[in-house]
């Protein structure tokens, strides 16, 4: 819904709760470790993700998926055509190297926004264009995240029906709203897209979307 919030009302968000100790998803470049939160701010007009924060609104942001193929394809399907002669996606090696995706587990219990059903989008006065538009929009979908935020002072994220995996969810956390160390990573099952074993798994995770990475290495 590209227009104009409404005036005169107070906004009244429906909140989906994360219990203590779910098992998040996250993919990230390797410099970044597993919990860290962005602390970056998106430019008001060009560049950075659908709900990244602003100078209007500066906060560190974490984004992530409740299961790792949603996590994969939020970030390495973003634009991939399927090709002609294959009708497979193929994400270039040079991009996926520069990744890892990490197991997270949250450490309390957590409350986001809702935005994955009609009734969701409805309590914040939108509807499927939030999650669902293109990138040229983004300053405006940038925008309504302040305004949730203004409205809900206690949601500690926002989470949405993956555009790139649905039915599955995505989700972003406030980093200014979650306490300290609100998520702790299981090192033991973290994926490295730059090895071999790392690549093997995320190809056997994205198959089913008819997605690969193409390896450096031969068969």
């Amino acid at each position: 819904m590209d227009r104009m919030p409404p005036t005169g009302v107070t906004m009244r968000p429906l909140l989906r709760t994360l219990p203590e100790g779910t098992e998040l998803w996250r993919c990230h470049q390797h410099m970044y470790g597993p919990e860290s939160f962005n602390p970056n701010r998106a430019h008001p007009y060009f560049g950075g993700s659908r709900f990244d924060a602003t100078e209007q609104d500066p906060y560190p942001f974490l984004y992530a998926a409740l299961d790792p193929v949603t996590a994969l394809s939020e970030v390495l399907l973003r634009s991939v055509d399927f090709e002609d002669r294959t009708a497979v996606r193929l994400i270039p090696w040079a991009q996926a190297s520069r990744y890892r995706l990490s197991v997270l587990r949250t450490t309390r219990e957590l409350s986001l926004i809702e935005l994955s059903t009609a009734e969701g989008l409805a309590a914040v006065w939108q509807d499927s264009w939030l999650v669902d538009s293109e990138s040229g929009d983004y300053p405006k979908t940038r925008y309504w995240v302040r305004l949730m935020r203004e409205h809900a002072a206690e949601a500690h994220g926002l989470v949405w029906e993956s555009k790139r995996c649905r039915p599955r969810s995505a989700l972003q956390l406030f980093g200014d709203r979650c306490g300290d160390e609100p998520l702790v990573a299981d090192t033991a099952r973290g994926l490295p897209l730059d090895s071999p074993e790392g690549l093997a798994e995320a190809n056997r995770l994205l198959n089913p979307l008819r997605a690969v990475i193409s390896s450096p290495w031969p068969d």
